[in-house]
């Protein structure tokens, strides 16, 4: 029985209990005696009320725990499904333009036999050492390499990519480039990425995050992290609490990393001595025959904060290391 039957059914008994109340059993001697008519007693309107309000709450959880019926009311709204949210597609890695890059005179992978190649080995040994701990002691952040130059016009970009690809080849660490030059970045040109988001984004806006910025490559062990957009506050921004974080994530999120920035020229802005301060290893990029002692001294002077500082001589016109490819490259030819 439904609440608004078995109210009805209450009103129905309030009523008859208003005209016919029967009253205590008579006593012995009044028994002949009639009893005496009571007055009819209204329903009061508030026991009316209340029963009303119960049957309508009893109604309305009836309704929303009942199962979902078809009906054609022509006034009932149509049920609206909450749409689907589509899961982040990632982005295609980007191809590398490396026929390019070999006719500039870069390591690649597809021609791992090649001066340019074996020279970087030699250049990234103490660097891997340093990061592993292999030589000895593992050094602080050593998986944060700057490089750069006194100058402009060195080859510190040179030097950057050249290391990263050798990286990339271990077998048992992946690099991740940073195109920390935020003034003059070359990495868009030279590799095809796009400037933005990158470095300056993450570190200004919080609608992305690290994932968002980093472009993976279909070399593989090899991912990028572009400048980001231009900021007139490059300095301070490189400078603050929020890029020492940064570093502190990317540094740490996989130990296997090496990452390699490449930074601003020393002696030419203020953004590569400020990189430099978060840095473990620094690779200072001098060009021969052209580089002047005393800016070579002057750049040093402004990394003093690193103590893990290497140089690398570029542009130099003959190597031992060219002698010595040249002898096993023919030695190789005549098997």
């Amino acid at each position: 029985m439904s609440l608004i039957e078995q109210a009805a059914k209450r009103l129905e008994e309030l009523r008859r209990a208003g005209a016919q109340t029967p009253g205590p059993a008579p006593a012995s001697g009044d028994q002949d005696k009639p009893a005496p008519e009571r007055e009819h007693v209204p329903t009061p309107e508030a026991a009316i009320r209340v029963l009303d309000v119960h049957a309508k709450a009893e109604a309305a959880r009836t309704q929303a725990t009942a199962p979902h019926r078809a009906t054609h009311v022509h006034d009932e709204k149509p049920r609206v499904e909450a749409p689907r949210v589509e899961a982040r597609a990632r982005p295609p890695r980007l191809e590398v333009p490396l026929s390019r890059l070999r006719d500039g005179g870069f390591v690649t992978p597809d021609a791992p036999k090649s001066q340019i190649a074996d020279e970087f080995r030699i250049i990234k040994r103490p660097i891997l050492a340093n990061m592993h701990g292999t030589g000895g002691s593992k050094i602080a952040h050593g998986n944060l390499v700057m490089v750069t130059s006194a100058l402009p016009g060195e080859g510190k970009t040179f030097s950057a990519v050249n290391l990263a690809m050798s990286v990339a080849m271990e077998l048992d660490t992946t690099v991740l480039l940073v195109d920390g030059d935020v003034a003059h970045p070359e990495l868009p040109s030279l590799l095809g990425v796009q400037t933005s988001p990158g470095l300056l984004d993450l570190l200004t806006r919080d609608d992305i995050d690290v994932g968002d910025a980093l472009v993976r490559t279909d070399i593989d062990n090899l991912s990028v992290l572009p400048a980001g957009a231009a900021h007139r506050r490059a300095t301070e921004l490189l400078a603050s609490e929020q890029m020492a974080i940064l570093l502190r994530e990317l540094g740490s999120r996989y130990p296997d990393r090496m990452i390699i920035f490449d930074s601003p020229p020393l002696l030419a802005t203020t953004e590569a001595r400020v990189l430099a301060t978060h840095m473990g290893q620094i690779v200072m990029v001098v060009a021969a025959d052209s580089t002047r002692q005393h800016a070579v001294n002057l750049a040093l002077a402004t990394i003093e904060s690193c103590e893990n500082v290497m140089m690398v001589l570029n542009k130099a016109r003959k190597t031992d290391v060219g002698t010595y490819y040249g002898y096993y490259a023919d030695d190789d030819a005549s098997r």
